[in-house]
């Protein structure tokens, strides 16, 4: 596989720069090989971003650079997929906790039958949460795998649950 190397040199002060570096390397998926170096798969996208995360960069005072690369050992190419795997395995945990929690809320809910106009809102918010959360997983879920298809069936079980949440509070509305 070909990937995008990343580099950076950031002034010490301020720590600003720093953290949102790092934030957007997170966000967009990177994988920290040590401080200041990334690596993010060679995707179009990718390109783009680390484009315009250098050009931020140096216009407050830091040095960056972006590199095409490939691994010269399988050993090493299978720890950098390994890491991005666990990476993402850990998020949809997460997200899966969540969902399970917001099921056992409707549960409760539904059990108290309380079906209001506000209490269908607030699920609804959440569920619009959880939703978000998992399209940008996935948007930096480069390799897919088990963990992907399992968080998309908890979120579709949540979609379930409250549709027939949603029937409960029409229902006692009208």
């Amino acid at each position: 596989m070909n990937w995008l190397l990343f580099l950076s040199q950031l002034p010490i002060t301020p720590s600003s720069l720093r953290v949102n570096v790092w934030r957007k390397m997170r966000a967009q998926g990177a994988l920290g090989l040590q401080n200041g170096v990334w690596i993010l798969p060679d995707e179009t996208e990718q390109v783009n971003f680390l484009m315009e995360l250098c050009k931020m960069i140096h216009k407050q005072g830091g040095k960056s650079q972006i590199f095409k690369v490939s691994t010269l050992e399988e050993n090493f190419e299978q720890d950098i997929l390994k890491r991005f795997l666990q990476d993402r395995a850990a998020e949809y945990v997460e997200l899966k906790e969540q969902c399970a929690d917001f099921l056992k809320e409707l549960d409760k809910e539904i059990q108290r039958k309380n079906f209001c106009f506000a209490e269908y809102e607030e699920n609804e918010q959440d569920l619009g949460k959880l939703e978000n959360w998992f399209g940008k997983i996935s948007k930096r879920d480069f390799l897919g795998g088990d963990q992907a298809s399992e968080a998309a069936d908890w979120l579709e079980k949540c979609r379930q649950k409250f549709a027939e949440f949603a029937d409960q509070v029409i229902i006692n509305e009208n």
